[in-house]
C-alpha cells in the first residue's frame, strides 16, 4: 500500500506531506539529528504503512483521528522520549521486541552478544544476567534452538516484560528475578550480560533519550568509572566460566584486565563494545 504525499502551506492542511514536514521540523528543533527519518517512522506507523511506502508526489489526506495520533507521538518525540517507547517496539536481529519504560530498548551494538552466543557448540548452556526485555536471550533461542538458555534480572518489572515477549513470540525462555547469578545455577558454557555502565555524572553528557530509560538499568551501582556492576558479576562468577560482557567504548583495556584470556570485539561503528574471556 502506497500513501501519496504532497506538501501544502497553512495550518489547516492535512495532507501526509504537510503533516510529515511539520513533524520533522518540530523534532529537528528539539535537537534530534535524524529528525526526518523519525518523523517518517511515526507518520507511517500512525497510517499503518512502512516508511518506504510514503510517496512524495500525491495528495493523500490524513484523517483527523490519525492526525491526532501523530500529534501525540510527535509531542513525545519532541520531549526526547525514545522512539522505541513511542512505537512500543524495537527491531533486534530478526525479532520485534516489545519495549516500554520498564526496560531498556535494545540497541544494534548489543547484537554482538548474540553473535558470541550463536557460535557456541550444539547444546551449550547460556545464562543472561540483566535480561531486561529479554531481547538477547530470545534472539539466541530463536536463532539457536539447540542452546539451553536461561535469564534473570533484578527488576521484577523487567522480568515481567521479558516473559511477555517470550509468550508473544512463542519462544521458551526461563526468566527469574534475582541479583547477579541465580543461587541454583549449574555450570554454564557462557554467562552473557549487558549491565549498567553509565555513571551518574556522565549520563548527562549523553543524549536526553537515555534519561527516559529506567535508571537502574542505565547506571545502577556503576561507581566512578562505570564498571561497578560489571565487577560485581565477574567477582561472583565461578573461576573458569566463560563470559561475554557489553561495556562502554573506553572500557576495553580494563575489561581485558578483569577477565582472563580476554578479547574485545568492536561494534558496527568500530568501537570497543563486548569483551569475551574467562572469570579469573
Amino acid at each position: 500500500m502506497a500513501i501519496d504525499v504532497q506538501s501544502q502551506e497553512g495550518p489547516s492542511a492535512r495532507t501526509v506531506g504537510a503533516v510529515l514536514d511539520d513533524a520533522a521540523e518540530r523534532i529537528a528543533a528539539a535537537g534530534v539529528e535524524e529528525a526526518r527519518a523519525d518523523a517518517e517512522v511515526l507518520v507511517a506507523d500512525a497510517l499503518g504503512v512502512r516508511p518506504t511506502e510514503l510517496v512524495t508526489d500525491g495528495a493523500g489526506e490524513v484523517p483527523a483521528e490519525v492526525a491526532e495520533r501523530i500529534e501525540g507521538m510527535v509531542r513525545r518525540r519532541v520531549a526526547r522520549e525514545p522512539i522505541a517507547y513511542i512505537l512500543g517496539r524495537a527491531r533486534f536481529r530478526e525479532l520485534e521486541i516489545a519495549v516500554d519504560e520498564r526496560v531498556l530498548w535494545p540497541r544494534r551494538e548489543t547484537e554482538l552478544l548474540v553473535e558470541v552466543g550463536a557460535k557456541l557448540p550444539d547444546g551449550a548452556r547460556v545464562h543472561e544476567v540483566g535480561t531486561g526485555s529479554g531481547a538477547i536471550s530470545l534472539a539466541l533461542v530463536s536463532e539457536r534452538p539447540d542452546l539451553k538458555v536461561t535469564a534473570s534480572d533484578l527488576s521484577p518489572e523487567a522480568v515481567e516484560a521479558a516473559r511477555e515477549n517470550a509468550e508473544r513470540l512463542g519462544l521458551d525462555l526461563d526468566v527469574t528475578v534475582g541479583l547477579g547469578l541465580p543461587d541454583d545455577l549449574e555450570r554454564v558454557d557462557l554467562v552473557i550480560a549487558n549491565l549498567p555502565y553509565v555513571t551518574d555524572e556522565t549520563i548527562y553528557q549523553r543524549s536526553p533519550e537515555i534519561q527516559k530509560e529506567p535508571r537502574i538499568a542505565v547506571t545502577g551501582d556503576c561507581g566512578a568509572d562505570g564498571l561497578g556492576v560489571i565487577r560485581s558479576l565477574v567477582a561472583e562468577t565461578p573461576s573458569g566460566w566463560r563470559m561475554a560482557l557489553e561495556h562502554d567504548t573506553h572500557h576495553g583495556p580494563t575489561m581485558r584486565e578483569l577477565l582472563r584470556d580476554a578479547t574485545t570485539l568492536q561494534d558496527y561503528e568500530g568501537d570497543d563494545r563486548v569483551t569475551v574471556g574467562f572469570a579469573p
